[in-house]
Formats: structure tokens, C-alpha cells, sequence
């Protein structure tokens, strides 16, 4: 079994969708370790990025690699999406559905389900209908299920885009406690205060493109290139 499936290389790494380039080319390392931020305007392509990392995006050009086969990559990653996505159970079945998948016993998705559900403060709500949790429940939720499945690297699209400041200040603890236990971060967000809380990285995208990327301090405090500069400026990139 290999060590971890990091790093992740990006060479010459092109999406194109009905004629259209949306990324690319791009070629990037995702490293071992790390928090990374995925930063850039609207329309500059992060969600697409994310998901060609993942895999949910397949390369018209170019090569996604992992450092093991795919199979395996597959199976020790994970991706919260932006809107969570529910299925018709209680959160704890949410969880322990997603455990057996992997191979898990019955008996051991629940005792690991209920372990996750205290973890993010929804042992109260393991008998609820997930339908039925908050917006900020179901993100908590998904990100409950997602570490249960204990990924190498955890991908992330605008995890807190829909919530408000204390929902999303309890959803960057959890992200922040989980990275310090050793699980690989890559996420998008469009927040400034977020990325600068908790970047260790930068991706920073605009028209499809990397046009920098590095230690987070520096790019927040430096940047390299005139779009970046703007961005971090507020002004609109056009």
C-alpha cells in the first residue's frame, strides 16, 4: 500500500467544454502536505480546477497523475461540494452509508458514524432526517461523512459560501482541526478573510489560467503579478 496518494501533478492539464477552453493549460503540484486556497474571480474556472483535480473532470489535454494507481487515488480522497449533497436518511445513516461503501462493517460505520457526528456537534441530530438540518448542519454533515472515509486529501468547493459567520466559523474549526491531524486541504473560496485565515498555499486563477501561486503570506502580502495585485485590491478583473 503506498504511503499516501500525494503528490498530485497537473501537466498541460486542459478543460474544454463545447469548443471552449475553461482551464488550462495548467501544470501544477499538489504536495504531501499543506493547506491550500484556491483563489480568482468569478468565472476564472476554481470549480473546475477542483474538480479536475478529483476527478470528476476529465482532461481534454494533458495529464492528471497521482502517486498510485487511480483506483486507488479514488478511494482515499474526498469532495464536499459547495450545496451538500443529502441522501433521503438520518444523518447517521448519511455517514454510516458512505462507511460501508468503502467496505466497513455495519457495526463499525456506526460506532465511526457516531464518533463523527459528536465531533462536528450533530449527536443530537443522528436520528433527524438530513432534509430536514440547517444549511450549516448539512455542510457539517457532509463534512462529517467525508473525514469518516479518513481521505488522504480532502477537495472542497466554497464549503461556507451559503452561511453565515458563526456556522462558518464552526466549519473552519473543523477543517483546521482535521488538517492538523495530517489530512491534505485543497478548497476554493471567494472570501478574502478566509483565505488569509486559513491558507498555508495559494492557486491564484483568472480567465482559466495559474497566474501565481505560493506561500500564502507572500501572495497576501506581495503578490508577483498585476492581476493578483488587483484581486487582492478589489478591483474588478475583467
Amino acid at each position: 500500500m503506498v504511503e499516501s496518494v500525494l503528490p498530485l501533478e497537473l501537466t498541460d492539464a486542459v478543460v474544454r467544454k463545447r469548443g471552449k477552453v475553461i482551464v488550462g493549460p495548467v501544470d501544477l503540484t499538489v504536495s504531501t502536505e499543506g493547506f491550500t486556497i484556491i483563489m480568482g474571480p468569478n468565472g476564472s474556472g476554481k470549480t473546475t480546477l477542483l474538480r479536475l483535480m478529483h476527478g470528476l473532470e476529465k482532461p481534454s489535454n494533458g495529464s492528471v497523475e497521482w502517486n498510485c494507481d487511480t483506483k486507488i487515488a479514488r478511494k482515499r480522497q474526498a469532495f464536499v461540494f459547495q450545496t451538500p449533497v443529502m441522501m433521503r436518511r438520518t444523518a447517521l445513516e448519511n455517514i454510516i452509508y458512505a462507511l460501508k461503501i468503502q467496505g466497513a462493517s455495519r457495526e463499525n460505520a456506526k460506532s465511526r458514524a457516531e464518533t463523527w457526528l459528536k465531533k462536528v456537534g450533530l449527536e443530537e441530530a443522528s436520528n433527524l432526517s438530513a432534509g430536514f438540518l440547517s444549511g450549516g448542519e448539512k455542510q457539517k454533515l457532509a463534512l462529517a461523512r467525508a473525514l469518516a472515509c479518513e481521505p488522504d486529501v480532502l477537495f472542497l468547493d466554497e464549503p461556507t459560501a451559503n452561511l453565515d459567520g458563526r456556522a462558518t466559523r464552526e466549519i473552519e474549526e473543523i477543517l483546521s482541526t482535521a488538517h492538523s491531524q495530517g489530512v491534505r486541504m485543497v478548497m476554493t473560496t471567494h472570501d478574502m478573510g478566509q483565505g488569509k485565515r486559513l491558507a498555508g498555499d495559494v492557486f491564484f486563477l483568472y480567465r482559466g489560467l495559474v497566474h501565481e501561486t505560493g506561500r500564502a503570506e507572500t501572495f497576501f502580502s506581495n503578490p508577483k503579478t498585476s492581476e493578483a495585485r488587483k484581486y487582492l485590491q478589489g478591483d474588478i478583473l475583467e
